[in-house]
């Protein structure tokens, strides 16, 4: 199967899908085939940056899992509504906003096994070369077991106190789920911080690599989820940052 890439945070508000959305664009950009695959169940937005207009999706990775359509059916080519040139592809598998189907894959789980043959499935069909999970904040059994399919995570943090102890909870579980990979990312870093500190710190105190430390920037939150940062803005040092960062995950 492809290399599988979950991107998760311990809190909302780290910047989770943004950063999931500007990693898939740019393995796409560099020629790779991805599929994104929304498994925030609670708060499903990663098809916004990407134009994938809700009226477009027929089939969701809900009606997927309650047997309604195959992987391949809820899968949609995103890759002429990006913005750029895209020399890959990318592929996205949207969760549902209705909010009744939230409501009840909340009420009832995941299936992970049958997540797993999904994964398998559009890797397989539409010949992926990776794929990058956004995945559900906190510490909830459905979302460790979708973790665990994965074989790079990279665990965002920012920098304040509860994040930092949330953070060494998760990361706890991802050892024991026995990840291959697992990278820590400083995300929204204040202008005040040293980012050469910061990094250091964050090393020292889970004693776990740091992939990137990345500063707050003005535009990428005027941005929000109306389109991928690092595709507007393919010059700005933030941009370089998000593809060093996407090399390392992926070498």
């Amino acid at each position: 199967m492809s290399k599988v890439i979950a991107v998760h945070s311990f809190r909302r508000g780290a910047g989770k899908s943004t950063l999931a959305a500007n990693l898939a664009a740019i393995y796409a950009v560099e020629g790779h085939s991805v599929g994104v695959i929304d498994t925030d169940f609670h708060s499903p937005t990663i098809h916004f940056p990407f134009h994938l207009d809700e009226a477009d999706i027929y089939y969701s990775l809900n009606d997927f899992l309650w047997g309604r359509c195959t992987a391949r059916q809820c899968t949609y080519d995103v890759t002429n509504r990006m913005t750029g040139m895209i020399k890959g592809q990318v592929c996205l598998m949207p969760g549902s906003t209705r909010l009744s189907e939230v409501n009840q894959i909340l009420r009832e789980g995941v299936d992970v096994r049958l997540l797993d043959e999904g994964l398998r499935e559009i890797s397989h069909s539409l010949g992926l070369d990776l794929i990058v999970l956004d995945t559900c904040a906190g510490l909830n059994e459905d979302t460790m077991a979708a973790i665990a399919l994965s074989t790079t995570l990279g665990l965002i943090l920012r920098p304040d106190q509860q994040d930092y102890q949330g953070t060494a909870v998760t990361l706890d579980i991802a050892h024991a789920l026995e990840i291959p990979n697992i990278f820590l990312i400083t995300n929204m870093v204040p202008s005040a911080y040293d980012l050469h500190e910061v990094r250091d710190e964050v090393a020292e105190k889970y004693h776990c690599e740091v992939a990137a430390v990345l500063p707050f920037v003005e535009e990428m939150t005027s941005l929000g989820s109306r389109d991928i940062f690092a595709l507007c803005f393919p010059g700005h040092p933030l941009s370089g940052e998000i593809m060093s960062l996407a090399r390392r995950l992926v070498p």
